[in-house]
């Protein structure tokens, strides 16, 4: 690959040479991948998405096997991220939740290390982007790529589905050429990045756009999914049966998207294929942008002296439980690929069971760096649990709207709605969730353990921006 050899000519170019840095503090390659499931090889090689270069990544250092996001939806997901807060305190549930009015005092994670002598750049979507990067916090960076993250659209919807959602609700090849995209362009800004000679310590952004809709990607990429080989997701037809009134009420303004498929189905009876396979595409071109971002750290003198993290801010549904896309609080919606590589602390190959959710982000980091961690931050620093993997850790916590719960140990998920309705699904036996057990009266001793768990009190939804 071109980039391959482009990254051969940097190493040659920066030779053993290694800049000197004011610290010895190590840099941060910081990277968000959006909407990327745990349907990929990183989970399990026999899944049919292959992402070779986050797999590579991980086996340098610490995969978190049951990680989640604090929320299943961009904004309050990123927010929480990057303030070290919970949605449950801040009222920021929605991806129009204006945050940073919510939060007027709060010091971003990258702000955090910029006020501390570390040069913050980045490119991608970092912070939600609603309303044209009303969202972005300018006094978090001290450089910044400001560019559309959705590439140029096509004339015309690629599906054909004219009537479907948004231009947003496509899916195909597009553009022809990987130098026309976004995140191609992020990419490029993290190589440039890390060609640059840099004097103090650095907390580089990268943002990822992809899977998220819309499902576009070039060609090659698709040709590594061939329709004829295509697997489709996990669907049990009568999955709703045995839910409870608490997720049908917080589902109801999100089932336009099956319904349109179903639609759509009449009118083309591949669209969901279709949309599946594109979805698999645009992941594994993310993958392709994240090992050029890997490689050049590689190349450059950086390499052994850089803590890497990715995360991705929430799942994704391609139609399990006959729903798509996220804003729900089952498995697929909240789990994530959550890795550390940090230097002198992580080793190759450690993958930890314990479930941890996002809101330990801002405080590992700061910890890792060898900062006091602030009190104000509501997750756990992971160094102890990367240092001694026997720790037992609190449940995962993830939130969608007021008083919508989920709890995450290494056996159930737990769920309980605004009405007090619930859900528990034994992950024992049923990785799917089809098997709502919360009405069988052997099962009440193990929800009511965990119900104690959940959050007493919930902020006030924020106003939107």
């Amino acid at each position: 690959m071109k980039w391959i050899l482009y990254v051969l000519l940097l190493t040659l170019i920066w030779g053993t040479e290694t800049p000197k840095q004011e610290t010895e503090r190590p840099n941060i390659l910081f990277i968000a991948v959006d909407d990327l499931n745990d349907w990929t090889s990183l989970f399990d090689a026999d899944h049919p998405i292959k992402i070779p270069n986050i797999e590579q990544l991980a086996a340098r250092g610490a995969f978190f096997r049951r990680a989640y996001c604090s929320s299943p939806a961009c904004n309050p997901s990123r927010a929480s991220i990057m303030t070290g807060t919970r949605p449950h305190k801040t009222g920021i549930y929605g991806n129009a939740s204006d945050w940073r009015s919510a939060l007027p005092e709060a010091t971003t994670l990258q702000k955090f290390f910029k006020d501390r002598g570390y040069f913050v750049g980045g490119a991608g979507k970092i912070f939600h982007h609603h309303r044209d990067w009303a969202y972005h916090d300018n006094a978090s960076f001290h450089e910044y790529l400001m560019m559309s993250i959705n590439e140029p659209y096509p004339p015309q919807k690629l599906n054909g589905l004219a009537d479907y959602g948004s231009r947003n609700t496509d899916w195909g090849p597009w553009p022809e050429r990987v130098e026309e995209t976004a995140d191609f362009r992020t990419a490029e800004y993290a190589t440039q990045f890390l060609q640059r000679r840099h004097d103090q310590p650095f907390f580089l952004n990268i943002g990822i756009y992809k899977p998220h809709s819309p499902f576009f990607a070039p060609a090659e990429y698709f040709a590594a999914y061939p329709g004829e080989q295509l697997v489709m997701p996990n669907r049990k037809a009568d999955d709703w049966e045995d839910l409870p009134s608490g997720a049908e009420e917080l589902m109801r303004n999100k089932k336009w998207f099956w319904n349109g498929m179903m639609k759509a189905l009449r009118e083309n009876p591949n669209a969901w294929r279709d949309y599946v396979r594109a979805y698999q595409a645009c992941a594994g071109f993310a993958d392709d942008m994240i090992g050029r971002v890997i490689a050049a750290l590689d190349a450059s003198p950086y390499r052994d002296n850089t803590i890497i993290v990715l995360w991705s801010d929430h799942g994704f549904h391609l139609g399990e439980k006959d729903h798509f896309e996220k804003f729900a609080l089952w498995e697929k919606t909240n789990h994530i690929p959550y890795i550390i590589i940090a230097p002198g602390v992580t080793s190759p190959g450690m993958v930890l069971e314990q479930p941890v959710d996002l809101t330990s982000l801002y405080p590992t980091l700061v910890d890792l760096c060898g900062f006091a961690v602030p009190e104000s931050l509501d997750g756990i620093s992971l160094v102890p649990v990367l240092k001694d993997s026997t720790i037992t850790l609190p449940p995962a916590l993830m939130t969608y709207g007021r008083d919508n719960h989920a709890l995450r140990t290494e056996r159930w998920r737990y769920i309980r709605y605004r009405d007090g309705s619930e859900e528990l699904y034994d992950h024992t036996r049923d990785p799917n969730e089809w098997d709502n057990l919360a009405d069988r009266p052997e099962y009440r001793k193990i929800m009511d353990e965990l119900a104690r768990q959940l959050p007493t009190e919930s902020a006030e939804p924020v106003a939107d921006l």
